[in-house]
């Protein structure tokens, strides 16, 4: 592949993402306890849970920020392990903690990014342009990003994961430090990025961020306790709250919703 090529799939997968039977340890504490979950694509999938469930220590796997010695990860149906190179190339990230140089312009953030991945400035610059119309900040290229809001932030880090055509974003409490307006601006960003054809998983402890039609998946010390349609997973109790107290609280965390 040439310099400033953009890599387009190659294994046709039901599945952006595919996670079977993984567990990770930190010496004695067993962080994942055998996790197995899916995102399809095109997907908007919630993840939801409270810290320590074992929400950062799968987004530290897919990444392989750790290396996943139990089970299998596959992105867009690249072994993790076998191929990652494949495997990471189709992934697009955004943390939890911001991620660009405030001192820089938003296309230097971004061309910076590509030139990671292997896209020369030239075609960097004209993705710059395509994934900055994407989340309504075409007007922003030449700012530096210290003269952006909270959620023009957020969004600038999604272009940034963009630039290199992933197949699945993976989104790290996006909303966390955004106001209200913002908050519900980025989400619903994220929902239209998954309409264009793009996969999210939405890692978050924040339950009005998940509508009844998502995939959802609720994790627990380190174990899956709910994963289906949202509506599907609330039904049983009356409402997504009632049901998340259920599976983690009152009820017990050892249940697992039909």
């Amino acid at each position: 592949m040439g310099r400033g090529a953009i890599p387009a799939p190659d294994i046709m997968t039901e599945n952006a993402l595919s996670i079977d039977s993984v567990s990770h340890r930190f010496g004695r504490f067993e962080a994942l306890k055998n996790v197995s979950l899916t995102v399809p694509r095109g997907s908007f999938t919630a993840l939801l849970g409270v810290n320590g469930a074992g929400k950062t220590t799968l987004f530290s796997l897919i990444t392989r920020l750790y290396d996943n010695t139990s089970g299998v990860i596959r992105v867009a149906g690249h072994d993790l392990r076998q191929t990652p190179g494949r495997a990471l190339a189709r992934l697009g990230v955004v943390f939890q903690s911001r991620a660009l140089d405030a001192d820089l312009t938003v296309a230097q953030n971004l061309t910076y990014h590509a030139a990671l991945h292997g896209i020369a400035r030239k075609p960097a610059l004209l993705r710059a342009a395509e994934v900055l119309a994407q989340v309504g900040l075409s007007d922003r290229l030449d700012s530096k990003v210290s003269a952006l809001s909270g959620g023009q932030q957020r969004r600038a880090e999604i272009a940034r994961a963009l630039i290199h055509r992933p197949e699945i974003l993976l989104l790290d409490e996006a909303t966390v430090g955004l106001d209200v307006k913002s908050r519900a601006e980025v989400v619903e960003l994220t929902r239209d990025l998954t309409r264009q054809g793009v996969s999210a998983l939405w890692a978050t402890h924040i339950m009005d961020e998940i509508r009844p039609s998502d995939g959802l998946v609720i994790p627990h010390r380190g174990q899956v306790l709910a994963d289906g349609r949202a509506e599907r997973i609330a039904a049983p109790h009356g409402d997504l709250t009632a049901a998340f107290l259920a599976l983690t609280g009152a009820e017990g965390t050892g249940g697992t919703v039909a």
